[in-house]
């Protein structure tokens, strides 16, 4: 057994559970914001109902969501300790600002929010969901800093074998900070819209509270739409700008580039084979990358074979994450206008078929990130910090194989139990269905 295999597999474990929660706590709670505004400005009480019901629902994916966060930033202590020492001066600021300045807001909120309902005025009420959701925002603005710093550092030098912070802002805002940060926030969105849109169809379906759920759906349709359109452009183009400037080795790897090309199509389908990299039954758009990467259909990218063997990612993998990522992209325009559409209709409520689309098509989002986040860490490879530590040596020389492997088995023992649970209450407090709306809150 490979400890350093075995160590990648746990953390990609770890992360990937992990990572399910923050884009649905992220997305739910601004959708939040919305509808309990909307039942405290208009004084309605179905939108009160209804940030009653998501607000339960939010309370759970949160509490999962913290849990599983604990057990990720343990492993750079136990299973990548030479990153550690070479990352912490660096690593360190941007993961107690997480903890000091946007979860404990974040969770504060969170009690006065559920608990406080008709216990403080409603404007404070409001304000409370309001910093969750600024909160959870801002949690992921650090984790992103502190990742997007492995990707594009900036603002360090190299002394007694560690990177050392000479300029706190520039790591800050690295190169490849913001552009991260707006695409994956709104990612978070489209889940949080996925979630109660599905949310909302299936209690259509199940025929409870309907008028209730035909207005958290017409809700979370319009701002699906938006969010996703607003994924591909700008955020989504702007990205794969950044990747191409600045981690030319991933761009070409994601894109399936395997030969260095003036005018370089887009690959909109393909099959990669290896050895030698090559693309099968393709179906490209001559110089559509070209002009995504630089402006100019003309322009010259550089392919695979500019690189060293041994800086070249995994190639399928890469490949195949980031254009699966990209189709769900497309489908998530695709069924919220669809479903937009028929909304203005006024036909979508006696559609069974698209509303069980809608309601099979909440993990979607959940994949996409997934599916973001490998295209993102396995392009980067074999940097565990970018052209300064690679990952094969930045594991902890002390923690044997067998060691990780039973944490390994522990930790997916834990998630299957975490997981379980939490779709059984989720389940249960969907199918009860939200409460009747009143005239005003009890």
């Amino acid at each position: 057994m490979d400890a350093v295999i075995l160590a990648r597999i746990q953390f990609a474990m770890t992360i990937g559970f992990h990572f399910l929660f923050p884009p649905l706590s992220i997305g739910i709670a601004w959708l939040l914001v919305i509808i309990e505004g909307l039942g405290w400005r208009k004084n309605d009480a179905a939108f009160v109902s209804l940030g009653k019901f998501f607000g339960k629902l939010l309370a759970l994916i949160f509490a999962v969501g913290v849990a599983t966060g604990i057990v990720m930033e343990f492993q750079f202590g136990t299973n990548w300790s030479v990153y550690s020492k070479f990352v912490g001066d660096i690593f360190g600021a941007p993961l107690a600002a997480e903890g000091v300045f946007a979860f404990f807001l974040e969770s504060t909120f969170l009690g006065l929010y559920l608990f406080g309902r008709n216990r403080v005025s409603k404007g404070v009420h409001w304000f409370s969901i309001l910093m969750v959701a600024v909160g959870a925002t801002i949690s992921a603005f650090w984790i992103i800093v502190a990742n997007s710093w492995q990707q594009t550092p900036a603002g360090f030098i190299i002394q007694n074998g560690r990177a050392e912070l000479t300029d706190f802002w520039a790591a800050v805002f690295n190169p490849s900070t913001m552009v991260r940060f707006l695409h994956t926030i709104d990612a978070a969105l489209i889940a949080g819209a996925f979630f109660v849109t599905g949310v909302s169809a299936i209690l259509i379906l199940k025929k409870k509270e309907v008028e209730l759920a035909k207005k958290s759906l017409r809700l979370a349709v319009l701002f699906g739409l938006i969010v996703a359109l607003l994924e591909v452009f700008p955020f989504g183009h702007e990205h794969g700008r950044q990747v191409a400037q600045t981690q030319p080795e991933k761009f070409a790897a994601l894109q399936g580039l395997y030969t260095s090309q003036t005018g370089a199509p887009i690959a909109l389908f393909a099959f990669p084979t290896e050895p030698p990299p090559e693309l099968k039954a393709k179906i490209e758009i001559p110089g559509l990358l070209s002009w995504m990467a630089f402006g100019d259909i003309n322009a010259r990218i550089r392919g695979i074979n500019e690189f060293p063997k041994e800086e070249i990612p995994p190639l399928f993998l890469t490949f195949v994450s980031y254009h699966n990522m990209v189709v769900l992209g497309m489908y998530f325009i695709l069924i919220m206008g669809i479903a937009l559409y028929k909304v203005k209709r006024n036909t979508l409520w006696n559609n069974k078929f698209i509303l069980k689309v809608l309601a099979w098509s909440i993990p979607l989002p959940l994949i996409a990130c997934q599916l973001g986040w490998i295209a993102a860490e396995v392009g980067r490879q074999p940097w565990i910090v970018y052209k300064l530590l690679k990952t094969r040596d930045a594991i902890s020389v002390t923690v044997g194989a067998g060691e990780i492997l039973f944490s390994i088995i522990l930790f997916a023992l834990i998630y299957i139990l975490l997981i379980s649970t939490l779709l059984f209450l989720m389940n249960k407090k969907i199918n009860a269905g939200p409460e009747p709306a009143v005239a005003k809150e009890a």
